[in-house]
């Protein structure tokens, strides 16, 4: 008999069935906390340590050079979570283990995650640099894909936009509080990066400890190569709420990353501020707080009205204007003004936007590999964003161009929202 652990939210008769007991402060608590570590190890590197590690092993004489190396890193890693992201959500949708089918694979996420990030400290040559990243990348692809997977597992329809709001809230506190790990309390890369590999296997301990529904044998899907990659494909005919909801987080989550992933080389470069690292830190810090105000606050005012597409309009709108401030009024002063409105934009969009996502879904059975695709649109945009906006720096010599191709993503975004039916 399979043992199951007393310390999570009350069992659904079985592991596909739709959720309806609400799950309670300890198991939010636990989940946020996994989360907080996650984006802590990945965006503290894509903000702060990996640019600057390809900054200084390329000691470049333009400094445009280093911009399109470290694009070219982030596009590579968005290529692996394209494919990293569905197969493993699919493997953890027909895992039949007696700790369940999420859990297992948070634990290889997070250990393969923490061991490309120590490895990557170690390294001196770019080639090398990108391949531990892309390691790393896949490690948080397998992690994120499981964790985003049990709130369409153990959450109901009611609570989704409270919970992913605290899925999305430790975004911007993981990045502040790993800016001033990195910056403050260590020194260098290796240390940098072995503090948050150690942070990250850290904080997914309690919530593995939580209960995970096992998948008895009769509700396992046939595992097979061929029957995997052929459900990778969701026809947006025959699901197009499924296709316009990715479609629009896909361009939100394009515009925001272009507004956000080369924020230090717009601060080095743009505004040729000599303070860059003191003064990204300052802009993470109001971003963070407007993340986490928007995200919990609006996401729960979601669930209470039960409507979702009106929010993202308006998280789209705020990021496009703060985006239109960053290309026409390139100042500090201005940008920490930005800073807070797209992160109530980004905030209020991360949370309302994963809670539509799972209510779009086509099939209980697959959740893992549906919500694995979903996923993709948040995490390759943050890949392939430094790439087209390196692309633009090369093309104009300047940033302007990032941040208007940052706000027309956002608002395409919102008119693709617009066209989901199923879900008010």
């Amino acid at each position: 008999m399979t043992r199951i652990d007393p310390t999570g939210p009350a069992p659904t008769t079985a592991a596909l069935a739709e959720p309806t007991t609400r799950v309670r402060a300890g198991w939010i608590a636990a989940f946020a906390t996994a989360w907080f570590g996650v984006w802590m190890a990945q965006l503290t590197p894509v903000q702060l340590l990996l640019p600057a590690q390809v900054d200084a092993e390329l000691h470049p004489e333009n400094w445009v050079d280093s911009v399109v190396a470290f694009g070219v890193i982030s596009g590579v890693a968005a290529v692996a979570t394209i494919l990293a992201y569905p197969l493993t959500g699919a493997l953890s949708d027909r895992t039949t283990s007696r700790y369940g089918r999420r859990r297992p694979w948070i634990a290889i996420g997070a250990l393969v995650f923490a061991v490309s990030l120590v490895l990557l400290g170690f390294q001196t040559d770019i080639w090398a640099i990108g391949t531990a990243w892309v390691g790393a990348s896949v490690g948080f692809c397998i992690m994120t894909a499981a964790l985003t997977a049990t709130i369409s597992d153990q959450v109901p329809v009611g609570q989704r936009g409270f919970v992913s709001g605290w899925m999305s809230a430790p975004q911007a506190v993981g990045i502040i509080v790993g800016l001033l790990l990195v910056t403050e309390l260590v020194s260098g890369p290796v240390a940098g990066y072995a503090v948050l590999a150690v942070l990250l296997v850290a904080l997914a301990v309690p919530f593995l400890l939580r209960r995970d529904q096992p998948l008895i044998g009769a509700e396992r899907a046939r595992v097979s190569a061929r029957g995997i990659l052929s459900s990778l494909w969701i026809s947006p005919r025959k699901y197009p709420d499924f296709g316009w909801t990715l479609l629009g987080r896909v361009l939100v989550s394009i515009g925001n990353a272009l507004g956000t992933s080369l924020l230090l080389y717009f601060l080095m470069f743009g505004l040729n501020d000599a303070h860059a690292e003191d003064d990204l830190i300052v802009l993470t810090l109001i971003y963070m707080v407007f993340v986490v105000l928007a995200s919990l606050g609006l996401g729960r005012w979601s669930d209470r009205i039960g409507k979702r597409r009106v929010f993202v309009f308006v998280a789209s709108a705020l990021q496009a204007v703060a985006a239109l401030l960053l290309a026409l009024v390139p100042d500090l002063t201005v940008a920490m003004i930005a800073a807070g409105l797209l992160g109530a934009g980004y905030g209020c969009f991360l949370s309302v936007d994963q809670a539509l996502a799972t209510q779009v879904l086509p099939d209980a059975a697959s959740r893992g590999k549906d919500l694995g695709i979903m996923n993709i649109a948040s995490a390759v945009p943050q890949a392939i964003a430094p790439l087209i906006g390196a692309a633009a720096v090369v093309l104009t010599g300047s940033f302007e161009l990032v941040f208007v191709l940052s706000a027309l993503f956002a608002g395409a975004g919102a008119f693709a929202v617009a066209r989901v039916r199923s879900v008010a």
